[in-house]
């Protein structure tokens, strides 16, 4: 007698979701994908392809409740409806990285942390990648890890994992984790309690054993003191750019020093393809791990200095008349916008401003006074950053687009000065996501 296949329900049809459910058919699953939005052409195509029945613009309860297993898209909080109904009728509910990694004999390398991660992450990928591996790029950028689980049979795979992604995640466990920084963000998923994103964070750690390693931010003040609280099983690899470490790298004398034995190595910052402190965390992150898998050192060392790095991260755009403009859209909390301001060495004109995810600007306070001529506003409700700086900054304008913010700052700019795009906020009250800011602030500059 023919057994019934098992029942999975999939909340969300973007790229994960849709990587899930061409996975899951090949494992044998009955599948069924719900999303509460629409579904665009492209992963409709998908599913009709593939037979995979599907809704879109709402959410059929009990046709989901009949599942043994959800797996929900990263965007989806744990305290919707239907997941606190969920887990009340014992269903389990997870993320598509949990899921994936169920179908997959791959060393997984995981990089997770507030800011640096997409960079670090392609880093990682372009030093596995030049040294001839087969490896996989996948978590929140590339196409997603399910999707390559069910396509390709990597050996290794690089994943970029957000907090809300590893809250999904259970049996999963890393060969290899990276903690970049730990500071607060995405708060208002968390309760405003940053011990509670703190400890989300830290679940890239569980189920790993003593021949794991973990790679982490000596100088950051909240990983260290949150890891004096745990127990950590696996070996420890930290870096700094102040405190020489024994195993790990560090920054001296103007060289980073990789202390992996039995074969350490040195080589100068000012050969780094990215440029500023916080890529000189995100290059010993990389040159850390590669290391662990016994890349050589050569190869390390060329990749870390012909690396190119990613679209709307202090990315360049033109200058126009002397004003330079940089578009890092993607920095959408307070500390990646510091990062950014502590990178242009130029008078900068600020474009700051979107949906506020419980930011304190005070950390800023000391940047924007040094390097900071004027400021200018681009979302729909700028009172906050208004508050902030009107003590600190003289002139401070409000704009409500991509194309008004770009024409103010530059009849504001003078030849010499730079005029970053660094939102330190989310994107969706006037944009799509950071990426459509990001495209909209380029095509203004080339409007000039």
């Amino acid at each position: 007698m023919k057994t019934q296949a098992p029942k999975i329900a999939i909340l969300g049809a973007a790229e994960s979701g849709i990587g899930t459910a061409l996975l899951a058919q090949k494992q044998g699953w009955e599948v069924f994908v719900s999303d509460k939005g629409k579904i665009t052409d492209k992963y409709k195509a998908e599913l009709e392809k593939y037979n995979i029945p599907f809704e879109e613009e709402k959410h059929s309860t009990e046709r989901i409740l009949a599942a043994e297993l959800i797996v929900k898209s990263p965007g989806i909080p744990e305290k919707a409806p239907l997941i606190i109904e969920a887990y009340k009728r014992g269903i389990k509910v997870i993320s598509e990285i949990e899921f994936a990694a169920r179908y997959t004999q791959a060393k997984l390398i995981v990089i997770t942390g507030t800011n640096g991660k997409t960079t670090t992450t392609l880093l990682t990928y372009h030093i596995f990648k030049k040294a001839g591996f087969n490896v996989g790029l996948g978590g929140n950028v590339g196409k997603s890890f399910a999707r390559q689980v069910a396509e390709f049979n990597f050996d290794y795979f690089i994943l970029e994992l957000s907090s809300f992604q590893l809250d999904g995640m259970y049996e999963f466990k890393a060969d290899v984790a990276i903690l970049l920084n730990i500071t607060p963000d995405h708060l208002d998923r968390y309760n405003y309690e940053l011990d509670s994103y703190v400890f989300s964070k830290l679940r890239v750690l569980q189920n790993m054993d003593k021949n794991g390693v973990f790679i982490y931010c000596k100088d950051d003040s909240i990983t260290a003191s949150s890891l004096k609280n745990s127990k950590i099983v696996p070996t420890l690899l930290p870096f700094s750019l102040t405190e020489e470490q024994q195993n790990g790298a560090f920054i001296k004398e103007n060289h980073i020093q990789f202390n992996i034995q039995p074969d350490p190595f040195t080589m100068s910052i000012f050969d780094l393809a990215l440029q500023g402190k916080h890529n000189q965390y995100n290059s010993m992150a990389a040159g850390i791990a590669a290391r662990v898998f016994d890349i050589r050192k050569e190869v390390v060392r060329e990749s870390l200095m012909d690396f190119e790095n990613i679209e709307h991260r202090l990315e360049f755009v033109a200058k126009v008349h002397g004003i330079e403009f940089i578009n890092d859209s993607k920095a959408t909390n307070v500390n990646s916008t510091w990062y950014a301001l502590e990178s242009v060495n130029s008078p900068i004109i600020w474009i700051v401003g979107g949906v506020d995810k419980g930011n304190d600007y005070e950390m800023l306070s000391d940047l924007v006074k040094q390097r900071v001529k004027a400021i200018v506003c681009l979302g729909k409700d700028n009172q906050k950053i208004h508050d902030a700086f009107k003590g600190v900054i003289d002139q401070i304008v409000d704009t409500q687009s991509a194309k008004e913010a770009v024409r103010a700052a530059y009849l504001i700019g003078k030849k010499g000065d730079a005029v970053l795009l660094s939102p330190a906020c989310a994107s969706f009250d006037l944009f799509e996501n950071y990426e459509d800011r990001g495209r909209q602030f380029k095509q203004a500059v080339r409007e000039l």
